[in-house]
């Protein structure tokens, strides 16, 4: 078998490279080995961790009928119910996926990839006879596992992953969360929401690392005011089985202290997946198990790209999409024969950052930490929902957003927002920093009254005089 651009992985990385690999005249094929067709987002990501939150933020919002003149009895949660219509949402993305793959636009093989040289694959399914497979060019997009750190027992102690949570037809008692990134807290957000006793984890001094401090903190002080027990700046010294469930023993706040629940949830983040690709035969570089990739999406053998989280930097879907429309267009200028072809970078200035806690936290383009770093000059300016209309009849006054403009020129340099539909408010940034907008550009365009949406109008205001 002889193509021109050949993809190891059936992702969302994988998909978008090979239906523009396609579109662009090349002799494509996608190879997957996954057990499922999809792709982490779909199978045990993006989409079943929603569903299952949509069920949490519904709870909570019962829980809170009689604010609104509303009376709601007798709630309860039934965690079988809410697993099976994730069961069978995600069965329909997953069949649409399957589809788009098996469209005949491009050759799709199921089989585990194995490179025996640069330019030449081994393909093995299930005991069928192996195949082979060249191509003059490769992306892989082979996507993350759950990694186990080496933490004192936890590895032994039979701890849950994200995916053990995402099929959890009985809900446990209480549970004890380890991290507090993205994933830990919509998972401590859900669990919460239904009545399980959640402890939180986390070994450095705030949640969500690398977030601006002060939307950690309202996060926090949500999920406290929840009754979540959030414990940041620990050590872990051991994790042990005992008679009721799991114990953990770590050192916190200059003392020595023990959590014992029901479950423990491992959410200490994931790895590359590179496990049989023999990267060694194709001379591709993958320090510290992360494949490494130039913004053209280059690996160390210049015909061979990499998307995804098998690549980082940032493990997003919308970014792996990108990736992998990048590399296929990169690929398709080299097979060009154009040796002073300009190559494409993939643009990460409206990177975007989202968590489906309650308050949700988004953000996009620089931190005010990554401004300080790069030694930019710039202001910032917020507003809190407490002191916003819409947010004040809605019942959801917690959070603020914030915006950062260039000092000299004004241009909308990052926003962030914790607050209610945080995800869906941020986009208004996104598209004001796609199109380079000053914060009086963005002051300027006329909001409907009352909604979310006008928040934005007051930081930008300020920032605009």
């Amino acid at each position: 078998m002889e193509f021109d651009f050949a993809i190891i992985g059936g992702g969302s990385a994988g998909y978008a490279a090979a239906r523009t690999a396609t579109d662009l005249g090349l002799k494509t094929v996608l190879v997957e080995g996954g057990a499922e067709v999809g792709g982490l987002c779909i199978l045990r990501g993006c989409m079943p961790s929603k569903t299952l939150i949509e069920s949490a933020n519904r709870m909570l919002t019962l829980r809170r009928a009689e604010e609104f003149g509303l009376r709601a009895r007798g709630l309860e949660a039934h965690a079988g119910e809410i697993i099976a219509r994730k069961r069978r949402l995600i069965g329909e993305f997953a069949d649409y996926r399957r589809g788009q793959l098996e469209t005949g636009k491009f050759a799709f093989i199921r089989g585990l990839a194995r490179f025996t040289d640069p330019h030449t694959v081994e393909i093995e399914w299930s005991g069928q006879p192996s195949r082979t497979l060249r191509a003059k060019s490769f992306l892989i997009a082979t996507g993350s596992k759950i990694q186990t750190p080496p933490v004192p027992g936890l590895a032994e102690c039979g701890a849950l992953t994200s995916d053990d949570a995402l099929e959890l037809e009985t809900l446990p008692a209480s549970l004890t969360v380890l991290g507090a990134g993205p994933v830990a807290l919509e998972l401590a957000h859900y669990f919460s929401a239904l009545g399980v006793e959640v402890s939180v984890l986390q070994r450095g001094p705030q949640l969500l690392t690398g977030v601006d401090p002060e939307i950690a903190r309202v996060v926090e002080e949500a999920l406290r005011k929840r009754g979540v027990a959030i414990f940041t700046g620990t050590k872990i010294t051991a994790i042990e089985s005992t008679a009721a469930g799991k114990l953990v023993r770590f050192e916190h706040a200059g003392g020595h202290r023990v959590v014992e629940s029901a479950q423990l949830l491992n959410a200490l983040g994931r790895k590359p997946r590179l496990d049989g690709l023999n990267l060694e035969a194709a001379g591709v570089t993958h320090p510290h198990g992360r494949i490494e990739a130039n913004p053209h999406q280059q690996t160390s053998r210049p015909h061979i790209f990499a998307a995804g989280d098998c690549c980082g930097p940032h493990e997003i879907v919308h970014i792996a999409i990108q990736q992998g429309e990048t590399a296929a267009r990169n690929a398709a200028r080299l097979l060009a024969d154009n040796p002073s072809a300009e190559l494409e970078s993939s643009d990460y200035r409206l990177k975007l950052f989202v968590v489906f806690t309650e308050p949700q936290v988004a953000a996009v383009g620089l931190s005010e930490a990554e401004a300080r770093e790069r030694g930019l000059a710039f202001r910032t300016a917020s507003h809190p929902f407490d002191d916003h209309g819409k947010s004040l009849v809605m019942g959801e006054s917690e959070g603020f957003v914030k915006l950062m403009t260039d000092a000299a020129t004004g241009e909308i340099l990052g926003g962030a927002v914790v607050g209610p539909h945080a995800s869906d408010l941020i986009h208004e940034i996104v598209v004001a920093m796609h199109f380079h907008a000053t914060a009086a550009q963005l002051a300027r365009v006329p909001h409907y009254h009352p909604t979310l949406s006008e928040i934005w109008t007051y930081p930008a205001e300020e920032l605009a005089s």
